[in-house]
């Protein structure tokens, strides 16, 4: 059940502790970012652009005053940019306390990214499989438990993974005649959740103290919604989003609470799912929640972390358990 009274004023101290928030600059990242700063920890803003990522610095120390906050450019789309950013961290800190792999697309127009692969899958599952694998050892230097926390969407539960289809679909030129971007998004965001549970059975078989949780926000009114419809040029989509978000979106520091809730409470486990727990699942105060019946499928889940590790030429010194009962 959720617990009402569940707000960020409960987030502990995190003073002395560092944070990397994926997509800092806007939405529930920028959210995230803020109560973050607020409790006292360093938060690194893994921004795809690092202009917009000082302009929204700028923001949040002008509301948050002792805000301690770094911006580095991460294009989640880009290999060479992650690998950039991870090197550049682990020069500048000794561990890593909670990595939000939060960024991300929703329902874009077909798009590449740099390396070739459809967009919201490489941005979405792709480009935080890369970055969490490039900061593991990080996130292990850690004093004490440190999380790993990637968001992803009640819409996981219309996705389809056909992993071979995947990887065909990596080496070809352009979009599949039956490209339909709500389909490749559920298919991102299901691929989120696959691989937090994943990563956490192979870091639990190790004996890490680190875990791996996944969340959703629930429906909140961010740019996310909207940029799908910008991008396709359609006026009248546009309309229906901007009305739709205004009419049943919770706000983006509402939607960002589950995403604070699985990064920081104590009573949150390993290979767990936090969402809103008020009406549909879309709004209201966080609550460890159940995913889809096939987020669960440990093959399915074996099957796409071997692919992605050829997709993104980052492999795991993690095995895989043993046992898939």
């Amino acid at each position: 059940m959720s617990d009402d009274t569940w707000t960020s004023e409960r987030m502990p101290d995190l003073s002395g502790d560092t944070v990397v928030v994926t997509g800092a600059n806007s939405g529930l990242g920028f959210a995230a970012t803020r109560e973050f700063a607020r409790k006292g920890a360093h938060v690194v803003m893994a921004c795809r652009s690092a202009d917009r990522g000082e302009d929204a610095r700028a923001d949040l120390e002008a509301s948050v005053p002792a805000a301690s906050l770094s911006v580095v450019e991460c294009d989640l789309g880009d290999r060479s940019s992650i690998r950039a950013f991870a090197e550049k961290f682990r020069d500048r800190h000794d561990g890593l306390d909670v990595l939000c792999n939060n960024a991300g697309v929703m329902a874009i127009p077909y798009r590449e990214t740099a390396d070739g692969i459809e967009r919201q899958f490489g941005v979405n599952h792709l480009g935080h499989f890369a970055l969490t694998g490039y900061l593991l050892h990080s996130l292990r230097d850690a004093d004490g438990q440190s999380r790993i926390v990637t968001q992803s969407s009640g819409l996981h539960e219309r996705g389809e993974i056909d992993v071979e289809r995947v990887r065909r679909q990596a080496q070809q030129d352009g979009p599949p005649e039956d490209y339909d971007q709500w389909a490749a998004y559920g298919r991102s965001k299901l691929a989120n959740v696959l691989f937090a549970y994943e990563l956490d059975r192979r870091l639990d078989a190790t004996g890490d103290d680190v875990v791996s949780v996944a969340c959703h926000p629930g429906y909140a009114a961010t740019n996310l919604q909207t940029r799908g419809a910008e991008m396709s040029g359609s006026t009248v989509k546009l309309w229906i989003q901007k009305t739709a978000n205004r009419l049943l979106a919770q706000s983006a520091d509402d939607g960002a609470l589950p995403m604070l809730y699985a990064a920081t409470a104590d009573d949150v486990q390993g290979g767990e799912y936090v969402g809103p727990g008020g009406f549909m699942n879309m709004r209201g105060a966080p609550e460890r929640q159940r995913s889809s019946e096939l987020s669960y499928d440990r093959d399915l889940a074996a099957e796409l972390w071997a692919a992605s590790e050829e997709l993104t030429g980052v492999t795991y010194d993690l095995e895989r358990p043993a046992s898939t009962s």
